[in-house]
């Protein structure tokens, strides 16, 4: 049976909305939609105000929870991009349950009457598409990728405008507000003050050239192993470190080999963890990063300023992590390497391009900042102000549907 919508918050669900806040289950989608939200909020609009609309798979829950804005979370999941017969029949069901999500949407939008709606991507946005222009009320897309994800591609044609992440995204009516960041990543400080107290706090030499390597919290095996294998490449280096954030996933692999184990001989210094929360200081302390190319990350690098080998995750739909990559390799902020290459001698002839060159690294870093927006979740609630009907519900500037 359908699970229930769960609806929390301080105000009533039928209260009157200045916006409905849609989509989430990742949190590269709960990202830039709370920041948005905040940015309404610090430009002057009541929190209750607006109103947020999830999903009750994924992350939407945990990471709203306690933050003030009115929830109501769907029932459903995304639909699987795959053949398989098992998936087939899960997709049936997911149909059906979209369907009812939608319903629920329209719904909700025809309660809240928000002037209105901002769609972020993931499951939840198709049903507050569909809401939004069920009561032709002005919709806003949030598209952090440098590739539309499916729903941003379905809804352009219909939405007032797309706030993107980078030049060149293919919308209609794109407007580049950047992809908003945690404010503590827009604050990291790599002056020289600034990279020494971070390598203190993480346990790194001050005096070294910092690799830092990760691939998201469950990690990337791939880049695991070209990791492993530069380690044993520069054993004998002195004026290098890695800080090799390995993923929970593999972390047990590496019993032997934590920080003391096997291999504290070698010359080079290495530092494993399994986890790494307080990314701004990794960003601070690195000279170079090795990394996949998500939305989130490409836009922290970027903001941060801080020199990249991108690996693209394989298989992402649309080959999105390419587009992004490439969008700082195009301004010489990043070398892009294809994940079939990403070997430890691939990986090492890279980097040794990149630490042992005089300046390249500095050079990489300044442009990496000229595309960063540290101002973008600012942007993107000034385009959603923009966007929105008059409050007098007329058909305005903001009114109605599409143009």
């Amino acid at each position: 049976m359908t699970a229930p919508v769960r609806e929390t918050g301080r105000d009533a669900p039928g209260d009157r909305r200045y916006a409905i806040v849609a989509g989430g289950g990742t949190a590269g989608h709960l990202q830039p939609a709370l920041a948005i939200a905040e940015a309404l909020v610090a430009r002057g609009h009541d929190r209750a105000g607006i109103g947020f609309l999830g999903s009750e798979r994924g992350q939407d829950a945990a990471t709203l929870a306690g933050r003030g804005f009115p929830v109501t979370l769907l029932p459903g999941r995304g639909i699987v991009r795959s053949l398989a017969p098992r998936d087939l029949v899960r997709n049936v069901r997911s149909v059906g349950e979209l369907a009812v999500a939608a319903l629920r949407a329209v719904r909700l939008v025809g309660r809240a009457r928000p002037r209105v709606v901002v769609a972020v991507g993931g499951y939840a946005s198709l049903a507050g598409a569909v809401g939004a222009l069920a009561h032709r009320v002005p919709l806003v897309l949030v598209n952090v990728d440098a590739v539309p994800g499916a729903a941003n591609r379905l809804f352009g044609r219909f939405a007032r405008a797309s706030a993107v992440g980078w030049e060149g995204t293919p919308l209609p009516r794109a407007v580049v507000t950047g992809t908003p960041v945690r404010p503590e990543i827009a604050a990291v400080d790599r002056s020289p003050a600034g990279r020494a107290a971070a390598r203190r706090r993480l346990g790194l030499p001050e005096d070294r050239t910092v690799v830092a390597a990760f691939g998201g919290s469950l990690g990337a095996r791939r880049i695991n192993r070209a990791v492993d294998g530069v380690a044993e490449r520069w054993e004998e280096r002195e004026d290098l470190a890695l800080y090799h954030i390995v993923g929970r996933r593999d972390w047990d692999d590496y019993r032997d080999e934590r920080d003391g184990g096997a291999g504290a001989d070698r010359r080079i210094r290495v530092v494993r963890v399994p986890y790494e929360e307080r990314m701004d200081l990794v960003y601070a302390a690195a000279d170079v990063v090795v990394c996949r190319a998500g939305a989130m990350t490409v836009a922290e690098l970027a903001v941060a300023g801080v020199p990249a080998v991108l690996v693209p995750l394989p298989g992402a739909p649309g080959d999105h992590q390419t587009a992004n990559a490439r969008v700082l390799e195009r301004v010489g902020a990043a070398m892009v390497l294809a994940d079939p290459d990403c070997t430890p001698a691939g990986l090492a002839t890279i980097l040794e391009g990149l630490v042992d060159g005089p300046g390249r690294l500095g050079d990489m870093g300044r442009a990496a900042r000229s595309v960063g927006r540290s101002d973008a979740a600012d942007a993107g609630a000034r385009l959603v102000e923009d966007s929105a009907r008059p409050a007098d519900g007329g058909r305005g500037r903001g009114g109605g549907g599409a143009r």
